[in-house]
């Protein structure tokens, strides 16, 4: 049944904020590579799995991907336990699969690194093995960063402002949101119409974050919107809910079982990870969830 959310609603899901850490945490050569390891130490057994921040299926093979406040870390279909990728262990706030095998992240760098404390913009092509900054290093700190194809959108929470690029994260254009940003998705029709989950409830926009219009002010979470008709939010709880018309109206679909640190859908499938570092899945639209891989 469809319906709009009562008042408790956007509190609840207001406690996501903390859950994923969006408040900002406290002469770099663009050209040079972002936490480069050497080809026989690309997958770390063991490596602590903690504090997700972001989730990604790679088109190229289906993996599952993991970004975290130790590095990013990968499972196979059928694999529980995730290894890390690469022998980086920066801490990747922002993350979105652009493509297959390409990747973009956000953060700050590893106790290891001798990098600016934001590392800006930064990209992977060989399915996060390798990193190389793109742009805006030692600026921005995308704590919310999501793509389709060569359309980045990042909430830089460093300046409060929203950041839109269209040629991959090389040049950007600034827009204000309407209120502090928490959570994106992009129309996968139409990479110009955007949904933002803020302090304030639902805002959507049809040009790149130019123009702003509040479709919601009761609900917010994190989202993902794998279909046109298909947008899905997880609140501050755990409960996952899907809307038919961009964020108008929502009907409840199930429950992640706790408060979420990430979300994000792939084809036919949803994935949610929760505080304590567990993936689940779901393949029935949000009713029902199993485990995908443990810390």
């Amino acid at each position: 049944m469809s319906r709009r959310p009562g008042p408790r609603a956007l509190p609840a899901a207001l406690a996501v904020l903390a859950a994923i850490g969006l408040a900002a945490c406290g002469g770099y050569d663009s050209s040079s590579a972002v936490g480069a390891g050497n080809d026989s130490e690309l997958v770390q057994e063991g490596a602590p799995l903690e504090h997700v921040h972001g989730l990604g299926i790679d088109p190229a093979d289906g993996r599952l991907f993991i970004a975290t406040h130790n590095g990013l870390f990968t499972a196979a279909e059928g694999e529980t336990m995730p290894t890390q990728v690469g022998t980086s262990n920066q801490d990747i706030m922002g993350f979105s699969v652009a493509g297959p095998n390409r990747f973009v992240g956000s953060g700050h760098p590893g106790p290891d690194q001798d990098l600016p404390p934001n590392l800006g913009l930064i990209e992977s092509r060989d399915g996060g093995k390798t990193w190389k900054n793109i742009s805006l290093a030692g600026e921005a700190d995308f704590h919310v960063l999501e793509s389709s194809g060569s359309q980045v959108y990042g909430f830089d929470g460093t300046q409060g402002r929203l950041m839109v690029s269209g040629d991959g994260g090389r040049n950007w254009k600034q827009r204000r949101p309407p209120a502090g940003v928490f959570g994106l998705a992009i129309d996968p029709t139409n990479a110009s119409r955007i949904v933002a989950a803020t302090e304030q409830g639902l805002f959507a926009s049809k040009d790149e974050g130019r123009k702003w219009r509040p479709v919601n002010n009761t609900l917010a979470g994190l989202l993902a919107w794998p279909k046109r008709d298909q947008l899905y939010l997880v609140d501050g709880d755990g409960q996952v809910l899907l809307s038919r018309d961009a964020g108008s109206n929502w009907q409840t679909r199930g429950s992640i079982g706790g408060q979420p640190a990430a979300f994000v859908a792939h084809d036919d499938e949803l994935y949610a990870a929760l505080a304590d570092g567990t993936v689940k899945r779901s393949t029935d639209g949000g009713a029902n969830w199993t485990v995908r891989t443990t810390p």
